[in-house]
């Protein structure tokens, strides 16, 4: 049996066979920006761009200058051509967040309302991102040092309505301890179930959280259960010590684009959860609807 085969498109009037040309995407070259040049293989973030170079720094700190050509680069794993940023508005200016930038800020007493999170690095990513935030909104942000015994935590704290609790954990997945815990933080007290959210992301440590291209990998290992994941990660990437892979991680975050969805979502969440208490804001169904 012959088959037949649909040649319409394939030829221009004069027989010359057309070659369609898959769209290469214009990508601005923000600060921050992580990109590879294919031909060396160099990943690392834009640091400056000119009308004909753009500069890149690695992880390690290495610097190297390009020079702007179509498709030149890969973002996110695929053929990128970079170009200048637009020119911001003037008397406009955002923030690592993503919110408008206060200018001249002078931070506000501090409510007394808290969001906890459960270690160093965490409260450290927070002020990375949302610490302009939190000064304009007047939230303090405190590590846990873990979450073992979360219940007795927040009956400590005895949360009221003009003392919201948001809790951010890390691996807050179906099944996990973590899970269990959270749960268990919604029976501490009377009001904890108003006035209390607990939310978090999958990942089993906050740096899942920033996205593998920032820090200049394809992707995270898996690390075996029962070894700590922050000194698998280090070993399996050279990075040394888990604080030297904390300074490269932390360091390598300069805005909520960094970040995975999970992780902007939830801190997000908790935000207007402890600032709507003298807002006037409603809960909105309750802290355990907001669970994930």
């Amino acid at each position: 049996m012959s088959r037949t085969h649909d040649y319409r498109g394939m030829f221009d009037a004069a027989g010359t066979r057309t070659v369609r040309r898959k769209q290469v995407p214009e990508v601005p070259a923000e600060p921050g920006l992580v990109v590879e040049d294919p031909a060396t293989g160099f990943c690392g973030a834009v640091v400056s761009i000119t009308g004909s170079e753009v500069t890149l720094e690695d992880r390690f700190g290495g610097r190297r200058v390009f020079p702007l050509r179509p498709a030149a680069f890969l973002h996110e794993g695929a053929p990128a051509t970079l170009v200048r940023p637009a020119p911001r508005q003037a008397g406009r200016t955002l923030s690592a967040s993503g919110s408008v930038h206060v200018a001249n800020l002078k931070a506000r007493t501090a409510r007394a309302a808290r969001i906890w999170v459960e270690g160093l690095h965490d409260a450290e990513l927070l002020e990375r991102v949302w610490g302009h935030d939190l000064r304009v909104e007047g939230v303090v942000v405190e590590p846990l040092h873990g979450v073992d015994d979360l219940a007795a935590a927040v009956r400590e704290f005895d949360p009221a309505p003009h003392r919201r609790l948001g809790i951010l954990v890390d691996h807050l997945v179906d099944g996990s301890k973590e899970t269990r815990q959270a749960r268990d933080a919604y029976r501490a007290t009377p009001q904890a179930q108003h006035n209390v959210l607990v939310t978090g992301h999958p990942y089993v440590d906050v740096w899942q959280a920033v996205k593998p291209s920032v820090v200049g990998i394809r992707e995270w290992p898996t690390i075996p259960r029962g070894t700590d994941w922050k000194t698998g990660i280090c070993a399996r990437l050279g990075w040394g010590e888990p604080a030297d892979g904390a300074r490269r991680v932390l360091g390598a975050v300069r805005s909520y684009r960094d970040l995975e969805a999970p992780m902007i979502g939830a801190v997000e969440r908790l935000i207007d959860f402890v600032t709507a208490a003298t807002s006037g804001e409603p809960d909105a169904g309750g802290a355990n609807s907001a669970m994930q």
